[in-house]
C-alpha cells in the first residue's frame, strides 16, 4: 500500500518509508503527460511491506502561490526521503529537466540515497550522458526502465529503514 504526498502537503514521519519522485515535470495541460502517475502505480503494485510507502511528488493540481514555497517543500522532501528516485525521460523541447540536473548533482554530492533512471529511447538520451557518468562515479545505481528504477528505489527504501533500525538498536 502507498500513500501519495503531493507538493506542499505535510511530509511523512521520520520513521516512515518514503521515496521522492524527482525528475522533469510536464507542463500542466501540455502535450506531454506526466510520468509520475505511472511510477506511483508501479510502487502501488510492487510495495509489499507492512507499512505504507509515502510517495512524495512535486506535482499538485493546485499551483503554489509563491515559488519559494514549492522550492522549500521540494528541497525538504528530498532531504527527508529514505530514497530519491530520478526518472529523466529527457526531451529538450517538452521535458528539458534543467532544474533536475542541479538537484541530482546536489543530492549525489550530499550523499543521499539515490537511483537514476534514464530511458535510452527518450527523445534526447545523449543529454543524460553526464548524469549517468556522475552516478556511476559515485556508486549510484543506474536503470533504463521505469519499472527497474521503481524496483530499485523500493529496495533502497527498505535498506535505509533496516540501517536506521540497526542504529536505533545499537544505542
Amino acid at each position: 500500500m502507498i500513500r501519495l504526498v503531493q507538493a506542499r502537503e505535510p511530509l511523512p514521519g521520520p520513521d516512515e518509508p518514503s521515496v521522492f519522485l524527482a525528475g522533469p515535470t510536464a507542463v500542466s495541460g501540455g502535450p506531454v503527460p506526466s510520468w509520475r502517475p505511472d511510477a506511483v502505480d508501479l510502487f502501488g503494485r510492487l510495495w509489499r511491506q507492512p507499512e505504507p510507502l509515502a510517495v512524495m511528488t512535486p506535482e499538485n493540481p493546485v499551483r503554489a502561490r509563491r515559488y519559494i514555497n514549492q522550492f522549500t517543500w521540494e528541497n525538504a522532501s528530498r532531504k527527508h526521503a529514505k530514497a530519491i528516485m530520478y526518472w529523466i525521460p529527457r526531451d529538450m523541447v517538452s521535458l528539458p529537466g534543467m532544474t533536475t540536473n542541479v538537484e541530482f548533482g546536489y543530492d549525489v554530492a550530499a550523499g543521499r540515497t539515490v537511483v537514476l533512471g534514464c530511458p535510452p529511447d527518450c527523445p534526447d538520451p545523449r543529454r543524460n550522458k553526464y548524469l549517468v557518468h556522475l552516478a556511476r562515479a559515485h556508486g549510484v545505481p543506474v536503470r533504463t526502465t521505469l519499472r527497474d528504477t521503481v524496483e530499485t528505489a523500493a529496495r533502497l527504501v527498505i535498506e535505509q529503514l533496516a540501517t536506521q533500525l540497526r542504529h536505533v538498536n545499537q544505542r
